[in-house]
């Protein structure tokens, strides 16, 4: 293939085998390269694509036709014909499966081929969707996998791979495929050996085992038994390679050695790996560069777990001292310790074991201080023992690899054949390793010069010795290259140490490897020369001692693994060692002196007493023993006087030496047994069950096919069967007898190998003796036989030792079956068998212990070979079923008994043809079905209760068990033919039995559907039992029907299966129609539709129902609705007449169908609620409605009227009410709806639902019937009652002000019965309702709107927008993401325009939320300064209709001077089409109103609130409800004053008290007054603040107060030149009004506040009454600072900023409206003293049902009465007058959707302007106080319960005289309040109408004002007064 073609379309080189032809084998042709011509007729090609040759031509054209699509079918194929060249496509050859209309095309190739190539089409696909979804990492890591993928079905195709290579890259695409799969939420595939495999050949069980296995590992697991409890021990392996050694200060060759170090035991656990340096640091032999590589084998997972130091010693080759020139000529070279490197592996081994390739790591080399300290260096560096070694002084040292390898030797070297290749010294353990191989020869003695004690000889200095290692044989004569120093160097003749610089005890600690041949072993010794290296000019070594030491001792043993102290003999540089026999006759050690007694006195060497020399040594060989006892057993005929006494030796030698002599030893035992079989045998008899169980060891299972092998070619033994038997009959007779059986246990795990030396022994003597003793052979295997079963059978509660005797028999028990099988038949062995499972107790007999043995050993029965034969399972499977039976019966073991059932389906749908296994299958039936139901239902129950419960998991009710049950259920419905169901269904003796299996199986059935039972990506599992479901359906339905039809009908039975066909048909893994076409047409198919299967069962069962039909009227037409929404056109068609026939019987029955009519409306409804909605729905009711006639909107009126909720439907009253007219219906949903709202906790909410049918109901003694949940009572009753209950969701709703005009009706009407007690229960209530008013904090809500947009949401929300009342302390964060939640596929926008058309009408989902503001329809008397915040604030934010949010712009060229002349507010009123709150939380936008509001009016708008804000928070200091906390008091303080020295309101004065601004806006004169009183009011409040501040303030903040006096001077200088028009403030930046706000820009996204709501203009109009209140009386009429009242009433501004207590975030009332028509509406009282004359408010209005503002009766007080009482609520004469509240302003800052049109970046270009920021009230967020309760943290809280300070307080002499007043209150003067305030009325007098009950006669729509409390005061205000101090 083209290079470019191979790097630009890599992803696209896929082949789609599909090609068209007759031939049962035809060639096809896959493009191979893109073709792209202008000829005419030409077929453009892209790669991968697949061609159909229909005709060659010449030219090297062919004419053809492309086949485009995938499916393997041609009748789905789209088809193009042209012509192309033909070196563009590529021959290959498939077959043609399902010839005809339908053919299917199949490669002639691997399988795995075919499956990758369609993975990777499959992918190439879902690929590209994860970029455009922007799902990078994914994306990435896609691409690489699908590389690799490509490359390794390029491997396979090539074909050049070995087997094992094969399978390798069969391996890694499958773990490449099934990760791919899983990411992508594709299909798991299950797999045998790597491939596909094909449902219908394998059972059920076993695909569910296969699915299991192919989630968790790429290759399936093996079931091969490596024996008892045996696991061969994985061997690693640890590549190291040195890359560089980088040092400055060497300059001379050096030797680095490797080795593996364990701190734990001191010692080294590996060899040396060994490396020759030059003195540039690189390789000495030029051959080796970049081949310094070594493999560290056989460790173990145990030595992972070590704590494992890679240690490495570099030993110089130079001079004697390294900077010293003078010591010793530079010929003479030395070997002399240099440095040592450490690194800790247990950090390592984490971060290299998953690693594929190598790591680097740098190792630095430390200097050791002392060379006496050499010898631990490396413990010292470990140790960190800073002291005793030195860093090196630059970064230099060691660099290098590693990598870690898991698995055999020779498999690593085939799959890491590039390492083998670079010269690896394979560096082993010290010692054998955990695992020993058989042909692994290994003859290795490791030889530690440990140390030495040398004399100094007369010497001044002590000696720098050195030591010289030979290997001599007997001869005399040196063995060549017997030495190794490590490996990666070749071996050597002689040794010299390293020299220690004058140390006469050297401590060397060196070790060396001498790789001996096994012949030379005997015989050889090695010889220790010690010589003295001068440092002289000759500097010559010279000797003066030696020490030797033979290898082999006289007895044959070898030299033992200790520590040797060898003699020292002196000798000179003229001895001899020719002859060595010299001093081979001297002892060379203690031991061997002892020894030899007598010594000759003259020797001719003599020995120093006091110089020593240790070295120790570790022998390594296979070949080799150190071990006397095993010699001795070895040569018995040399003793056989001894032959009892090693015999009984044996059980103490090391297993390793056994092992190694496996063959010797056996053939000794043998030959013992025939030499004496009487006096031998019971001991032979225990030795070899000792080898044999050695065998099962891990570190010695691979000498198991040793033993084969013997057993097999060199076993000779004919006779020793009968004394095997005997013995083993002997033991197993007696285990009821003795007390400690571990002997006979030991015999009972050794029983294969028994068997197998028994039947091979028999074979030998029938040879022999052509089959003679046959008959006495069977007998005693017969007899053994009855001894086992006579073991099984005992008792084994009493006695724990035979329990495990009966454990060890049954574990082996198995394992005789097929030596058994080579002697008798196979009917013979299952006889055996049976006889033996047979004899084992029930599970009641035995403990739980016993009980998973017994299992296991039937398990391995039923996976033996002996299981296979279908003679001898017609003989073992009743008895293998009975046992499970039992346990299942008892619910025991439930894992094992699946796993035994598994098994056996495997082997009867693997012999499915064998007439055998009909037989098998209804045994089968008989004995499992039932208690396998049972079973099922059991572990589904727990289960459920366990989810349920979160509680802990139970072993027995895992989804693993569950699973498997489920499989084995199906396996064995899927094994049954109609004639096992006849005969099942036949053989019940009663329909009761009948009727029981018939609830359990469909009950089951049921539960699959609904319980999660198998993972989404289970496709084949869940298809190949949704088959078996249908297939069992059909099965049963026609007993269901004659057995329970007619006289014997059975509701519950019929209920059960019309339950199962519903849950079958809805059930997700068959809706098709979310699949790709492909899997689709793969599934009809192999399956076919099965929910039309399905529907088709349930409409026969249906019709077969006759005159029981009624029963199932209205119940089923629910779910028969549900299964109607199946897009699935046949599915509808069968499902259409079920739903006449409903209404056709409901006729017959009661002359209507109202039930079938409510119940379709009912489910209809919830159907819509939960989004099903579609264009399915709607055309599927198209068809219901026509059965229907008078109600063709019905489903747009649905869809209309319903909302969702977290889960509730909101249904509104009027559609059922009035247009279907169903009161019972329209009751149901009340109630319905209300029960919602008490499980969501909105009480509000479900009190208003509840009032809708307290409409309903009259005053009247009517009967009433038994309805819902109401008994038979009285209407008046039933009202009463309900009355109490909305009363109680008003009270938890916190919503008294409600609740207050029902507890005055339920009053009314105890009152007229004289029911005094109740009358007093309900004015107690009524009574608290107001203490709670007062009292109780109540947290204000949000209000959101929310703009649905786009098609894909469902019809009633699609481009509509509404407005919801959040809960309590949801901001407008939480609120979006919990609007998200409900609609994971929205898009949230991140503009508050208003959508396009293209917007409206995408196939997406959009939507759009911000807060807005309530602005609250009543007015008046929230804002009378003397009612508490508590009570006002309630009428702001409830009965609210109207909402609104502002949206900054510039109108015209943007003022760049001062932007605040040209800022103008957008202000947005959305209406409602009913208040809030009400029936539900929301409530859908009627109407928009737009209105612009002038850069002046948003001015005063913004100075009016902040000094509203100051006069509340200023109030609530002077209460005290501040408890030492002054931090929001300081910090709004210093941000108004702060912000106005610095240019705040100075902003404002340049803006709009220019000359040239007053001379150019005539219109706006009367404004621009108002601006500047409201900041001379602003000041005043100040100054009061101030004095307030002074007297709170810590000391500590002293300083912050000065600075706040002395800015108040000057902002207070500015405003007096304002008053007087002199506008000279400096021009301040753009941001200083922010300042006076005292808010972040932030929070310009938070919810729309006061700032971006409407703008509280003032009143044009205001009672004068209210103004004088606030002044002192001499500055009532002649204030120079305020203007005198006008005759009509009317104030002037400032007393209207005064009077006009506007809350920081909520709006005022219409600002056209004058003050009398708001405060004397023209609406009717509804109080009055007796209850004859009172009129009844209505609770519900129009046609929402909206509650109305309870009545507040008007009443007459006394002069002072107002204040006597209102301030008597908590305050004293003496305290400040009460706050009156002000709702505050919070910050709501929203991230991913902006919260509020007024966005400062879209809006103001990103300034700062008057809008950055709602209020300050937002920062502090103080909450409603409880007046004079503990005041929470500034942080947490709102402003609540704020007063205005009476302007009285102050004048404004008095503040250019001082900076801050001390103010005094007085207490108040009655007697001047009737001379100045003239009373006024706040509403008309009302005649005593008689009453009346608006809610049983409707009555026109009334005003939505309904008066508050204290709405009407008559009393005459008191005089407030300043009193000097």
């Amino acid at each position: 293939m083209p290079t470019h073609l191979r790097e630009g379309a890599c992803l696209q080189l896929l082949e789609l085998w599909i090609i068209y032809g007759r031939d049962p084998c035809l060639p096809f042709l896959s493009v191979i390269c893109n073709f792209r011509a202008s000829v005419c007729q030409a077929l453009v090609l892209e790669i991968g694509e697949t061609v159909q040759i229909l005709e060659k031509k010449q030219g090297c054209r062919l004419q053809s036709r492309r086949l485009t699509a995938f499916p393997l079918t041609l009748s789905a194929l789209s088809v193009h014909q042209g012509i192309f060249p033909s070196s563009y496509v590529h021959l290959k050859k498939s077959t043609v499966t399902n010839r005809g209309l339908c053919e299917t095309v199949v490669p002639l190739e691997d399988p795995i081929i075919t499956e990758t190539t369609s993975a990777l089409q499959e992918w190439g696909v879902l690929w590209k969707q994860l970029y455009v979804k922007h799902k990078v990492d994914l994306f990435l890591k896609l691409r690489h996998v699908m590389n690799e993928l490509i490359d390794l079905r390029r491997q396979l195709i090539l074909g050049h791979l070995a087997q094992d290579q094969t399978r390798e890259i069969k391996r890694h695409i499958t773990v490449r495929l099934d990760w791919g799969n899983e990411h992508l939420g594709l299909d798991l595939v299950p797999r045998k050996e790597f491939e596909m495999v094909d449902p219908d050949h394998i059972s059920v069980s076993e695909l569910y085992k296969m699915h299991a296995s192919s989630r968790h590992c790429g290759q399936p697991s093996t079931n091969q038994r490596h024996g008892d409890g045996c696991r061969v021990p994985v061997q690693h392996h640890l590549f190291v390679n040195l890359k560089s050694f980088t040092y400055n200060t060497i300059s001379e060759d050096a030797d680095v050695f490797f080795s593996l170090y364990d701190t734990r035991d001191n010692k080294p656990i590996s060899e040396k790996f060994m490396v020759r340096l030059n003195k540039n640091g690189g390789p000495k032999n030029p051959e080796k560069v970049d081949r310094l590589c070594a493999l560290f084998t056989d460790l173990s997972s145990k030595d992972l777990k070590r704590d494992l130091y890679i240690v490495a010693q570099v030993i110089r080759t130079g001079r004697m001292l390294l900077n010293d020139s003078k010591k010793g000529p530079p010929h003479v070279q030395y070997r002399r310790p240099y440095g040592c490197a450490v690194l800790a592996m247990s950090d390592v081994f984490h971060t290299i074991t998953d690693l594929k390739e190598e790591k680097d790591f740098v190792l630095k080399v430390y200097t050791c201080n002392n060379e006496n300290e050499w010898f631990q260096i490396h413990e010292n560096i470990i140790r960190k023992s800073s002291t005793k070694y030195s860093a090196p002084s630059t970064n230099y040292g060691l660099i290098i690899s590693l990598q870690l390898l898991r698995g055999e030797l020779d498999q690593i070297r085939r799959e890491n054949q590039t390492v083998f290749t670079r010269a690896l010294a394979i560096t082993r353990k010290l010692g054998f390793p955990d695992v020993i191989l058989p042909g692994d020869t290994r003859n290795d003695l490791y030889l530690t010069l440990e140390r030495g004690d040398f004399e100094r000889g007369g010497k001044s200095v002590q000696k720098n010795i050195e030591v010289t290692v030979y290997v001599l044989y007997a001869d005399g004569d040196t063995l060549k290259d017997c030495i190794s120093l490590g490996n990666g160097e070749p071996n050597t003749s002689e040794h010299r140490s390293f020299v220690l610089y004058h140390n006469n005890s050297p401590r060397w600690s060196e070790m060396i490897k001498l790789p001996i041949p096994i012949d030379r072993f005997r015989g050889s010794h090695l010889r220790f020369e010690f010589r003295h290296c001068s440092t002289k000019d000759k500097g010559e070594k010279k000797l003066f001692g030696f020490a030797f030491t033979p290898l082999m001792r006289e007895d044959g043993t070898t030299l033992s693994d200790e520590s040797h102290e060898l003699y020292v003999y002196k000798c000179d540089e003229n001895a001899t060692f020719s002859n060595q026999g010299l001093y081979l006759s001297m002892p060379c050690c203690k031991d061997d002196f002892n020894s030899c007694p007598n010594l000759p006195s003259s020797l001719p060497f003599q020995r120093n007493p006091k110089e020593t020399f240790w070295v120790s040594t570790q022998l390594c060989s296979t070949k080799l023993t150190q071990n006397v006892d095993l010699l001795a057993l070895l040569n018995w005929k040399a003793h056989p006087d001894k032959v009892l006494d090693i015999l009984g030796r044996l059980r103490h030698i090391n297993g390793e030496e056994i092992v190694k002599f496996l063959r010797d030893v056996l053939d000794t035992l043998f030959g013992l047994l025939d030499d004496n079989t009487d006096k031998y045998g019971p001991l032979v008899f225990q030795s070899l069950v000792f080898i044999i169980n050695l065998l099962r060891d891990s570190r010695f299972y691979h000498f198991r096919p040793v033993m084969d092998a013997y057993i097999q070619n060199h076993f000779a033994g004919a006779l020793a069967y009968k004394e095997l038997i005997r013995c083993l009959k002997w033991y197993m007779d007696r285990s009821a007898e003795v007390v400690r059986q571990d002997h006979i246990q030991e015999a009972m795990r050794a029983l294969e190998y028994l068997f197998k030396f028994i039947v091979q022994s028999r074979i030998l003597y029938s040879r022999a003796t052509c089959g003679m003793e046959e008959e006495q052979f069977r007998a005693s295997i017969q007899e053994l036989f009855q001894s086992i079963r006579f073991v099984l059978s005992l008792d084994s509660r009493s006695s724990e030792t035979l329990v495990f005797t009966q454990a060890a028999l049954l574990n082996s028990f198995p394992d005789i079956f097929d030596e058994l099988l080579q002697m008798f038949t196979v009917q013979e062995v299952a006889e055996y068998v049976r006889g033996t499972l047979g004899s084992m107790p029930s599970t009641v007999d035995i403990g739980q212990s016993m009980d998973v043995v017994k299992l296991q050993s039937i398990a391995r029965t039923v996976e033996s070979r002996l299981f296979f034969f279908p003679e001898s399972r017609s003989i073992l499977l009743p008895v293998v079923l009975h046992h499970i039976h039992l346990h299942l019966r008892q619910q025991r073991e439930l894992l094992i008994c699946s796993g035994i059932l598994t098994s056996i389906f495997s082997i009867i749908k693997t012999s499915s043809m064998e007439s055998s296994v009909q037989e098998e299958v209804e045994m089968m039936v008989e004995s499992l079905l039932d208690v396998l139901l049972q079973t099922l239902l059991s572990i589904m129950s727990k289960s459920q209760s366990l989810e349920t419960a979160r509680g802990q998991r139970c072993p027995q009710c895992t989804a693993e068990i569950t699973g498997e049950y489920v499989s084995t259920l199906l396996s064995l419905l899927r094994q049954m033919t109609e004639i096992h169901f006849h005969h099942l269904l036949n053989n019940f003796h009663s329909k009761e039995e009948l009727k029981e299996f018939l609830l359990k199986i469909f009950c089951v059935f049921r539960n699959l559907m609904k319980l999660t039972i198998f993972p989404r990506d289970w496709s084949v599992m869940r298809l190949l039992t949704s088959h078996v479901i249908v297939t069992t359906t059909q099965y049963l339905s026609p007993a269901l029907h004659k057995n329970f039809s007619e006289a014997d009908f059975d509701f519950k039975v019929w209920n059960s299966f019309f339950s199962l066909t519903v849950l079958y048909i809805n059930q997700p893994s068959l809706q098709l129609e979310s699949l790709t076409q492909a899997k689709r047409k793969k599934i009809l198919d192999k399956y076919g539709d099965m929910r039309v299967m399905m529907s088709y069962e349930l409409f026969s069962m249906w019709q077969k129902l006759g005159e029981n039909k009624p029963h199932f009227i209205p119940g089923m037409m629910g779910p028969f609705l549900g299964v109607t929404l199946v897009p699935q056109s046949e599915v509808r068609n069968i499902m259409i007449p079920i739903f006449h026939d409903m209404m056709d019987w409901e006729q017959r029955k009661n002359g209507n169908f109202k039930l079938v009519e409510a119940e379709l409306m009912d489910k209809l409804e919830s159907m819509v609620a939960d989004g099903k909605g579609d264009d399915n729905h709607r055309e599927l009711f198209g068809l219901l409605t026509q059965l229907f006639g008078p109600y063709p909107s019905l489903l747009e009126k649905i869809e209309q009227e319903t909302w969702r909720e977290t889960g509730i439907s909101f249904v509104t009253s009027n559609f059922y009410k009035s247009e279907i007219n169903k009161e019972d219906m329209y009751i149901r949903y009340i109630h319905k709806l209300c029960d919602l709202h008490l499980q969501a906790e909105d009480y509000t909410e479900a009190a208003f639902t509840l009032l809708l049918y307290w409409e309903l109901l009259h005053w009247e003694d009517r009967p009433l019937r038994e309805f819902l949940h109401y008994p038979t009572q009285s209407e008046w009753q039933r009202k009463e009652g309900l009355s109490r209950k909305v009363l109680h969701y008003f009270n938890k709703g916190k919503c008294w002000e409600y609740g207050i005009s029902l507890c005055r009706e339920l009053a009314f009407q105890y009152e007229t019965l004289y029911d005094y007690q109740s009358l007093s229960w309900i004015r107690k209530m009524e009574a608290a309702y107001y203490d709670n008013i007062i009292e109780q904090q109540r947290i204000e809500p949000e209000f959101f709107r929310m703009g649905f947009y786009g098609r894909k949401f469902p019809f009633f929300l699609r481009n509509k927008e509404f407005v919801c009342r959040g809960y309590d302390y949801e901001r407008l964060e939480d609120f979006q993401q919990r609007m998200l939640g409900e609609f994971p596929q929205a898009i949230a926008m991140q503009h508050p325009n208003q959508p396009d058309d293209a917007l409206l009408q995408s196939d997406a989902q959009y939507l759009q939320i911000y807060a807005v503001t309530p602005v609250s329809d009543i007015t008046d008397v929230p804002q009378l300064e003397r009612v508490p915040e508590r009570i006002k604030s309630f009428y702001r934010i409830n009965n609210v209709t109207r909402f609104h949010y502002d949206r900054p712009f510039h109108k015209g060229p943007k003022d760049r001077d001062n932007e605040f002349r040209s800022l103008w507010i957008e202000r947005t009123t959305l209406i409602l089409a009913r208040p809030l709150p009400g029936i539900s939380r929301w409530a859908e936008v009627e109407k928009r109103e737009l209105v612009e509001v002038s850069p002046l009016e948003n001015a005063i708008y913004v100075v009016e609130n902040k000094t509203q804000e100051l006069r509340t928070l200023i109030s609530q200091y002077q209460h005290r409800q501040h408890h030492g906390n002054i931090n929001p008091l300081s910090m709004l303080l210093n941000g108004v004053i702060d912000a106005a020295v610095n240019g705040g309101i100075a902003r404002y004065q340049e803006a709009f008290f220019d000359k040239d601004y007053i001379n150019s806006h005539p219109e706006d004169s009367e404004r621009i007054t108002q601006l500047k009183d409201l900041m001379q009011e602003q000041v005043h409040i100040l100054g009061v603040g101030l004095a307030v501040h002074e007297k709170l303030v810590h000391p500590e903040m002293r300083p912050l107060h000065k600075k706040l006096i002395d800015q108040f001077h000057m902002m207070r200088t500015g405003l007096h030149h304002v008053s007087a028009f002199t506008c000279s403030s400096p021009s301040p930046s753009s941001s200083s009004l922010s300042s006076v706000r005292s808010t972040s820009s932030q929070v310009i996204n938070s919810a729309p506040s006061s700032a971006r709501g409407s703008p509280s203009l003032p009143d044009k109009v205001k009672h004068n009454r209210e103004v004088m209140m606030l002044l002192p009386p001499y500055q009532r009429a002649n204030n120079t600072m305020y203007y005198t009242m006008a005759e009509n009433g009317q104030s002037n501004h400032l007393q209207r900023a005064l009077l006009q207590q506007v809350s920081s975030c909520k709006p005022c009332a219409d600002p056209h409206m004058g003050l009398p028509e708001k405060v004397f509406p023209s609406a009717p009282s509804s109080w009055s003293l007796d209850g004859e004359g009172r009129e009844a408010v209505p609770y519900v209005q129009g046609t929402t049902g909206g509650v109305v503002m309870p009545p507040i009766p008007p009443r007459s007080f006394p002069p002072g009465h107002f204040l006597m009482h209102f301030d008597a609520f908590h305050h004293q004469n003496s305290d400040p007058p009460p706050a009156l509240p002000v709702r505050s302003l919070r910050k709501s800052p929203l991230h991913p959707i902006p919260g509020s049109p007024t966005s400062p970046q879209s809006a103001l270009g990103g300034s700062n302007s008057t809008l950055s920021g709602s209020a300050s009230s937002g920062v502090s967020s103080l909450s409603e106080s409880n007046f004079g309760g503990q005041y929470p943290e500034a942080q947490t809280v709102r402003n609540d319960a704020m007063e205005p300070v009476p302007s009285h307080l102050w004048t404004p002499d008095e503040y250019l005289a001082s900076p801050y007043l001390h103010i005094h209150y007085s207490g108040p003067e009655p007697s001047e309040s009737l001379d100045q305030v003239r009373p006024f009325h706040y509403r008309n007098p009302v005649s005593h109408a008689p009453h009346t009950h608006p809610h049983l006669h409707p009555q026109p729509a009334v005003p939505t004002w309904i008066p508050l409390p204290f709405s009407t005061m008559t009393g005459q205000y008191r005089k407030l007064e300043r009193k000097d101090s």
